[in-house]
Parts: structure tokens; sequence; C-alpha cells
């Protein structure tokens, strides 16, 4: 599946990597901040292309301190899951492999410029996914009271 040429502008003018389920660990494990950017279609999420074209804008009013990885949108769903992604445009802040935040949606400027600051100062922390435990057929679950 192609990507919409905004998004593919972010791999071709601002070296963005593609990074899918077999890429992510090693991708977000190098040094460093990163930030991966979860479009979605940009026909049901238009402001998605709005991201895209703010987000080189934001990595350098932050001293080019992140790289940028594309989910492709075949693989969008299962790293959504792994990192608690809700909406559509996100961006999924990480440092070395470790999970810092999220940013959804597109914002004003000055918004942007504050929830990346503070996604960026974060501790490493564990993904908001939804956390509830999963019981093979057949085993006991255990109690909630």
């Amino acid at each position: 599946m192609t990507q919409h040429p905004l998004i593919e502008r972010l791999i071709d003018a601002h070296g963005a990597q593609a990074v899918d389920p077999d890429t992510v660990d090693a991708w977000g494990a190098r040094a460093g901040e990163h930030v991966l950017l979860f479009s979605g279609d940009p026909v049901r999420f238009p402001e998605a292309l709005d991201v895209a074209v703010v987000l080189p804008q934001l990595r350098a009013a932050c001293g080019d301190r992140f790289d940028i990885g594309v989910v492709p949108r075949e693989h969008e769903d299962a790293l959504a899951r792994r990192y608690g992604v809700q909406r559509w445009p996100s961006l999924v802040f990480l440092r070395a492999g470790g999970y810092l935040a999220t940013v959804s949606g597109m914002q004003d400027w000055v918004d942007y410029l504050g929830e990346v600051g503070g996604a960026l100062e974060r501790e490493v922390s564990r993904p908001p996914t939804v956390g509830i435990p999963v019981v093979a057929a057949g085993q006991p679950a255990s109690a909630c009271h």
C-alpha cells in the first residue's frame, strides 16, 4: 500500500524512515528521541496531512532532537495496539526503545510546541495500552474482587 505523497515526502525530503512491527524495536532503541507518525487514512483524517507537513518544522523547532518514523498504513493497527494509539493522526514519542508520550491530532503551533517539548522531557514509562489480561480458553481467570 502506498502512502500519500505528503507522507512519502517525510521519507524522501526529511530523512524519515518507514517503521513496521519488525523494525520498530531496533529503530526505537537507538540513542536519542524518536517519533512515530500514525497518519491513518488521509481521506478519513485530513489533518494527518497537516501533521506530516508540520512535523519537520516541529523537529527543527526542538533543535532536531528527534528522528521521524512513518508507520505504513498496513502496519498501523498492530503498532497502534502496542503503543495505545486510539486517535489518528498521532505522534508517539520514544527514547531508547521506551515510551514517552502520545500527541494526537493537529494543534495550534504554540500548543504543539508545548506538547512536543513536554513529551521530550518525560521519563520513559509504560504505553497507555488497555491492560486487560488475556486468558486462554479453558483457563481459570483471576477474580476481580
